[in-house]
Order: structure tokens, then sequence, then C-alpha cells
């Protein structure tokens, strides 16, 4: 593999202000609240030891690379949209276009989907080789390209979504990205747990509508807000902690963690939301940066933990009969759950498929195949090609290669309860505001 320097950090443009961070730094300081929010979620029933392990899991990640090609958004919305085969007059389609409310989401979330939030609130600017593949510069994204977030906003033809926190140049038209790296469902754990967040779409939600009252233009309009799709992809924090505690604690907390999912669910719904999105986790005891340690626990016929994976599937469970309660209960809404855990479990199981040689490889490490993740030895010393399928990043994130392949997967609806299509979920049942 290709060797890479990290010695840039001092080379950036713009002079002065600001904090800058190179590799590996950067990630001790980005992925600090992502320690932090694991250590106070495990530290009621944890043993010190099994602390020390979390610590040493989630704060040893750092990054770099993996593949990614822009696409023409315009073609994979037309897609996206559920079009016949044959397409249809140049009127015909504008008159279509005409009709459809303006495309909106708003996404809630923690590093899986920060699109830079973490790195605007802490005022931390992120080097090289974060950024490198599909934006060629950092963006504060834990990845060398884009999230999935990203990947969806391309395919429904609208630009990426803005972090709420951003502020310079931010765009809200299209929705706001409330995610922020190191979050979690549980309230308290993390400076931006769901509930904050919830609260920050609230605020948002009411200054924007506020503006339009008085004559302003506003970011987002009522018909935008009641059109909108909001997503959710956040409890990986909580369940690495809670894979850790004695699994006869499993159930009470998993409960717990299920019914703050619910309850902002309902927040977001009392507020006009109506139609969901939401991701469970993934397969985190495949991920690279718990698999490399030793003495962890038993391991599938796949090399993934299974402990850690079977406590990803019972919240997995859980939350899915969330789902099913509140397309009962929610009156005019639409609830879709989808399998993330089946979508990325599949990179590892079936790997060769995607064409990935090296499951449990990272990107951006040390020491080479098959875990490029050698102990005691942080940053990018083997980086690999931009090209390479290397699905992990740091050993925690994705790359823009397996972001990528992940995306699509959740979007086709193959892994979703109801079986839908993401497209059609946003670009069907559009509720017409009342006079605003």
């Amino acid at each position: 593999m290709a060797g890479a320097t990290n010695g840039n950090g001092a080379n950036s443009s713009g002079g002065g202000g600001g904090k800058v961070i190179s590799m590996p730094l950067q990630y001790f300081c980005v992925l600090a609240a992502v320690v932090v929010a694991v250590m106070v979620l495990s530290l009621s029933f944890m043993s010190p030891a099994a602390m020390v392990a979390v610590r040493h899991n989630l704060g040893s990640s750092v990054a770099a690379a993996a593949p990614g090609s822009s696409s023409s958004t315009a073609s994979s919305g037309a897609a996206a949209g559920g079009l016949a085969a044959a397409s249809p007059p140049v009127a015909r389609k504008e008159k279509e276009q005409a009709r459809r409310p303006p495309l909106v989401l708003f996404n809630f979330g923690d590093s899986n989907s920060d699109t830079g939030g973490v790195a605007a609130a802490g005022g931390i600017r992120i080097m090289p080789p974060e950024g490198r593949t599909y934006f060629h510069h950092p963006t504060g994204r834990l990845s060398d390209g884009r999230v999935i977030i990203d990947f969806i906003c391309e395919s429904l033809g609208t630009h990426e979504l803005n972090p709420y926190l951003k502020g310079i140049g931010s765009d809200y038209s299209n929705g706001v990205n409330f995610a922020m790296a190191g979050s979690t469902v549980t309230h308290g754990a993390s400076d931006y747990s769901l509930n904050v967040q919830v609260d920050q779409f609230v605020y948002f939600r009411h200054r924007s509508l506020e503006m339009f009252e008085r004559g302003l233009k506003g970011p987002v309009s009522k018909e935008g807000f009641e059109n909108a799709l909001y997503m959710m992809d956040i409890g990986h924090n909580d369940m690495v902690g809670v894979a850790h505690a004695p699994s006869d604690q499993w159930d009470k907390k998993i409960t717990e963690i299920v019914g703050e999912v619910r309850q902002a669910i309902s927040i977001l719904y009392d507020n006009g939301a109506r139609k969901f999105w939401i991701h469970g986790t993934g397969a985190l005891g495949c991920l690279p940066a718990l698999v490399v340690q030793e003495n962890k626990g038993e391991k599938d016929k796949h090399g993934c933990l299974a402990g850690v994976n079977r406590a990803a599937k019972a919240y997995n469970r859980k939350l899915s009969q969330l789902c099913d309660d509140l397309r009962f209960h929610l009156k005019g809404a639409t609830v879709v759950y989808t399998d993330m855990f089946a979508i990325k479990y599949d990179f590892v199981a079936n790997h060769t498929k995607y064409g990935i040689e090296w499951p449990f490889m990272v990107c951006c490490g040390n020491g080479g195949p098959p875990y490029n993740m050698e102990q005691g030895k942080p940053g990018c010393g083997d980086l690999c090609p931009p090209e390479a399928k290397v699905v992990s990043w740091d050993g925690v994130h994705f790359t823009d290669f397996g972001s990528g392949l992940a995306a699509k997967l959740a979007m086709s609806g193959e892994y979703s309860k109801p079986r839908v299509k993401l497209a059609s979920l946003i670009h069907g049942g559009s509720r017409k505001a009342s006079d605003s």
C-alpha cells in the first residue's frame, strides 16, 4: 500500500484563526465526544476493565480513503421518482415538477451521518487525508468522502444537507442535518443527544415559520415542513456501551433507549412530521476497531464479535417493533424501518460479491492487510489507494465506497419495512399545506 504523510497541517490556507489539527490528532479531538458518550452510558453497569475496553475500541481510530464517483443528479432524481421507462414529453414533465412541493429533508444522528456539525461546533479544522475522494478537501465528515446521507441527497437531486451549527455558507432551503459525531439517543450522555437535536429542530421550525408570518423569506415554508422526510440514524454509541454490560441487563436498557426514540418521533409528529425513515444500527461487532482487539469474546464464522452483534440485533428488533406500533398509532404518518444490520453484515459475510478482498481492513492505518490496524500505532502510515474497494475508513466509520454501497441498498426498499423505496416515500403522498 502506498505510504502517506500527514505533515500538511501547517500548510493550510486562510492564515490565523481557528484550530488547525492534523492527523492523527484530529481524530482524537473529534472522536473524544464518542468516547465520553459511551463511557457515560456504561458507568452505571460496567466494570472498570470493560470501561477501559470501550475507550480503546472507539478512541483508537484514524482515517483515509476509498473510491467515489460523481453522478448526474438529474437522471438519478428521475429514476428515483419511479417514472415509467418511456420518458414523458417535456411539457408534461415540467408540469409534474411544478406540482411537486419543494424537496426538504431533516436528519438526526451521530457520526455516521454528521456532515460537519461537530467540526463546526468545536471550531476544529480537520486536515487531509479526510475528504480526499469526492470533495477533494476536508469537510468535517469522518470519512475520505461522502456519508450515507450525502448519497441520499444526491439520488433525490438536491445538494448535501448543511449542519445545523455550520453557520457560514449554509443553505437550509432543502432542510437541515442535526447529526453530530458522538451523539447518543440517551439523554445527557452526550452534548447533542437525540432530544437536543429534536429541540433544535423545533426551534428552527418556529423561527422559519415566524419569518414567513412577518413577510420575510424563511429557509423552509409550512408546506416544506409538512412534506419533508424525517430521517434518523442514531443509537450506535448507545449500543456499544450496552454490549459491554452483562446480557441480563440488555433488555431493560434497550427498552429505555427505544422509548426515547419513541418520544423524539412523537415530538416531531406533533410538529407536523409525517414521513419517517428510520435506520437500525449496523453490524457493530464487525467494526475493525472492535474485531482487532484481543480477548473481546466469541467470534462468529465470519470473524465478527458475536456478543456485540447480538446486542445490536436486540436493539434493532425493538426499534422495528416501535416502528410497527407507530404506524398504527400515528394517524396519517408513514414510518419506514430499514435494516442496516443486514446491509452492513453482508459486506463481511459475502464480501467477494462486492469486490472486497479484505472485509476488516481499514483504509487509513498501519501494518497492511488483513486489518491495517497495528496496535499502538495510529495514523495513516499505510493509506489505501483512492480506487481501493475498502469499506472501513478508520475502523469505525465507512469510506466513500462503503457508504455508497450501503446507501444504494438502503434506498432500494429491499431491506425496509414496509418495502418502499426512499424516493417513492419522499415524492409520494405529499400534503398540501394550509395557508401560511
